[in-house]
C-alpha cells in the first residue's frame, strides 16, 4: 500500500530557496521575482496508485505534471528548462525524481516529496544545494 499525498497543500515553510536558484545560475534580479513569487504556492495533488497529478500555483505562473512512477515524462526544472524526468519510490513514503537536461548544461537536478505524519515534505537539489520546503494539508 502507497501512501496517500492526495489532497491541496499549503506552504508552511522554506530554507534554501534563493540558494538553489543561484546554483541553478539564475541571476538576482529574477531571483527576486522568483523568490516572491514562490513565496505561497498552492499545490494540489490527485493520486491513482502509482499515477499522480500535481499542480502548483504561484501568483506569477501554475505548473501541472502528470506522471507514473517509474515511467519517464516530460518536466521542468525549477529554473524552468525542459528535462525528462523519472520518478521512483525511495522509500514507501517517499518519492524521488531525477531530472535529466534535454539541451545544454547543467547542474545535476532532482526533487523528492515525503509524506511525514500530516506534512509533505518537499526538496529540490541542484547538485549539492538543496531547498527544502514544509506543507500542510488545507
Amino acid at each position: 500500500m502507497h501512501p496517500n499525498f492526495a489532497g491541496t497543500w499549503k506552504m508552511k515553510s522554506s530554507e534554501n530557496f534563493d540558494e538553489l536558484l543561484k546554483a541553478l545560475g539564475v541571476n538576482a534580479m529574477l531571483r527576486k521575482v522568483a523568490g516572491a513569487a514562490a513565496a505561497k504556492p498552492h499545490v494540489e495533488i490527485r493520486q491513482d496508485g502509482e499515477q499522480f497529478y500535481i499542480k502548483t500555483s504561484t501568483s506569477v505562473r501554475t505548473t501541472e505534471i502528470n506522471f507514473h512512477i517509474g515511467q519517464e515524462f516530460d518536466e521542468e526544472t525549477v529554473d524552468g528548462r525542459k528535462c525528462k524526468s523519472l520518478a521512483t519510490w525511495e522509500t514507501e513514503n517517499k518519492i524521488y525524481c531525477n531530472q535529466t537536461l534535454v539541451d545544454g548544461e547543467g547542474p545535476k537536478t532532482y526533487w523528492s516529496r515525503e509524506l511525514k505524519g500530516d506534512e509533505l515534505i518537499l526538496t529540490f537539489g541542484a547538485d549539492d544545494v538543496v531547498c527544502t520546503r514544509i506543507y500542510v494539508r488545507e
